[in-house]
């Protein structure tokens, strides 16, 4: 028989008999699609929950999202308790995802082959399902990838997280409802047989199995669960130590009162001791009622507050509560013309670092009024380290890691 020149149907992807995998099927598909199914929606809200908390309102200062337009319905002013909450939120979102990351692989490979079926559009309800496929293999990748590059501190997307992680949620979770509404009835139908019925995803020319399906979910699974044994611990300072693919798990943070976890050192963010020193260094606080230049002196010769708040960052780290000592935010609003804790507005916040996103934040006005909302000076008994902010930082409940400025310089109290 005469060969042909061309191609061999079977050596290209776009022939049924390219894929072989005996694993392949409906099944495992829906298998795998259920639990997505559940861990995707959580993602998503936390997620949004997430993005709620950094006060996006707050425009231009936490604001990094222009033109969001109803995409930002929901929005609201982030509450402060439980003090917990952003901790809670954000060490599910993050560790989540990256448990979810063998399920996402496994179920991308499990539909390899529909994504090289011809004719691309059979149908309207086809091509509509080919489009929503598109999206979703592409959003998918393009949130777990973003993700993963923003846990390990490594920018090196074009722009900034947050936009981009923001609408690259909305465009991916719009195609997985569409996805999810089209294959929900098939995947439950798929689920409670007993035999799978042919489709596009059993390969026609099967090759030996060398593993079973079940045994293959064991294997996703167990990767799963390694990932998850190797990240959780970097929101527990007892199971830090297992945290090894987190920048802050086991990292050493030092020893003594303000031995816990920072994102930046002041010698990272630029901050010189020249900036810190006692003679030199003066807090601005700005009001309605004029401005008052403080010395850190000063500062601790006001009433002193003391609450245990944890710091939990949008990387997904966490500490537990620690002991902090300062003045409240609403008496220094006082100081400026805001007697009434009822009526303190919002603060901006600046800080002595000179660029990068903690160089200044907003807080809302219930921020401010929480009383155990403080200008800290202190923590677990003794000053602030140059690290975790000296000569006095935000330290605010439920509140992200990043609106609790460290080094501060300015606080201006009212229209911002």
């Amino acid at each position: 028989m005469k060969r042909s020149l061309g191609r061999s149907p079977e050596r290209s992807p776009f022939s049924p008999g390219f894929w072989r995998s005996p694993l392949r099927g409906p099944w495992l598909t829906s298998v795998l699609g259920m639990v997505l199914l559940g861990g995707i929606t959580v993602l998503f809200v936390t997620g949004l929950l997430s993005y709620a908390a950094y006060n996006p309102d707050l425009a231009p200062v936490n604001d990094k999202t222009p033109d969001k337009g109803i995409l930002g319905f929901y929005l609201f002013s982030w509450p402060t308790d439980p003090h917990w909450l952003y901790r809670l939120n954000q060490g599910v979102h993050v560790t989540l995802g990256l448990t979810l990351i063998p399920v996402l692989l496994a179920k991308l490979w499990s539909v390899v082959p529909r994504l090289f079926t011809l004719p691309p559009a059979r149908s309207v309800a086809h091509a509509l399902e080919r489009l929503s496929l598109l999206l979703l293999v592409g959003g998918a990748l393009f949130e777990f990838v973003t993700g993963v590059f923003n846990v390990q501190l490594n920018y090196v997307f074009p722009g900034s997280f947050y936009p981009l992680h923001f609408y690259g949620a909305w465009v991916f979770f719009a195609a997985f409802l569409v996805h999810t509404a089209l294959k929900l009835p098939t995947a439950l139908r798929n689920l409670r047989q007993i035999r799978e019925e042919k489709n596009d995803l059993v390969p026609v020319n099967p090759a030996e199995p060398t593993v079973s399906r079940r045994g293959a979910l064991w294997f996703v699974g167990g990767g799963s669960a390694l990932l998850f044994a190797t990240s959780v611990g970097q929101n527990s300072d007892s199971l830090r130590f297992t945290a090894l693919l987190a920048p802050h798990g086991p990292a050493d943070p030092g020893d003594g009162p303000n031995g816990f976890q920072i994102n930046k050192t002041a010698a990272r963010a630029g901050i010189r001791p020249a900036d810190t020193d006692d003679e030199a260094w003066r807090l601005v606080v700005v009001g309605r009622g004029g401005t008052v230049r403080l010395s850190r002196a000063e500062l601790l010769a006001m009433e002193q507050h003391s609450a245990a708040l944890p710091i939990a960052c949008v990387e997904g780290w966490s500490t537990s509560d620690q002991w902090w000592r300062g003045v409240r935010l609403r008496d220094l609003a006082a100081l400026v013309g805001y007697d009434d804790p009822d009526t303190v507005p919002d603060v901006f916040v600046e800080s002595l670092q000179q660029s990068g996103a903690f160089r200044r934040a907003a807080l809302r006005a219930n921020q401010v009024a929480d009383p155990r909302s403080l200008l800290a000076l202190g923590v677990n008994g003794e000053d602030l380290s140059p690290d975790h902010g000296y000569p006095a930082r935000i330290i605010v409940p439920a509140a992200p890691g990043v609106l609790n400025t460290k080094w501060v310089a300015k606080l201006t109290f009212g229209d911002l």
